[in-house]
């Protein structure tokens, strides 16, 4: 496999890889210059945003600034909104559902470094996927780690950081994040 296979695969990696190098100095690149736009060049905007998602939906917002990875690994549905100053690690795919609207300083994190002292010193890293149902609304400042999956008709609290699993028609809040009460 290659190291992009096992990223990918969220097998540990190398990084440091001349391909992933490249595809990351080029997600950088788009994110320089969208984070540098001006609201009255929304066209070009869009072409950037278009330019660095795997895939997007017919309708969406992202406020610069705006950072990530590689920008392959996102996918988002119809209705997306991404308010000012997020972050996605996407070294694993982050699936993002229909009409998720996320806060600003909103981070979603797929990658993630092995616990053992000795391999972590090594450099190698790896990564677990970001699953996000429809109708999300994610409070400013939230934190989505590795690996999550978050039901339908979820709200997320500002400030939570969420460590696992969170099941359709809740809202939670935290550090970590639990179950606060159900909603309809």
């Amino acid at each position: 496999m290659t190291e992009k296979e096992k990223m990918l695969a969220g097998e540990l990696y190398k990084s440091w890889d001349d391909e992933l190098v490249l595809e990351r100095s080029r997600a950088r690149q788009i994110t320089f210059d969208l984070n540098r736009t001006k609201d009255t060049e929304a066209h070009y905007r869009e072409q950037l945003i278009e330019s660095l998602f795997g895939e997007l939906g017919g309708q969406y917002g992202l406020e610069p600034p705006f950072y990530c990875d590689y920008g392959y690994n996102i996918r988002v549905g119809d209705g997306f909104f991404a308010n000012f100053n997020c972050v996605f690690l996407d070294v694993c795919p982050i699936t993002i559902g229909e009409r998720v609207l996320i806060g600003p300083n909103v981070q979603l994190y797929t990658a993630t470094h092995p616990m053992d002292r000795e391999t972590r010193a090594s450099g190698l890293e790896s990564g677990r996927p970001i699953t996000i149902g429809n109708d999300v609304w994610i409070g400013g400042g939230a934190i989505i780690n590795p690996g999550v999956t978050i039901g339908d008709n979820v709200v997320i609290g500002a400030g939570a950081v969420v460590t696992k699993d969170i099941p359709s028609d809740v809202f939670v809040g935290g550090n970590p994040a639990k179950v606060i009460k159900s909603v309809d």
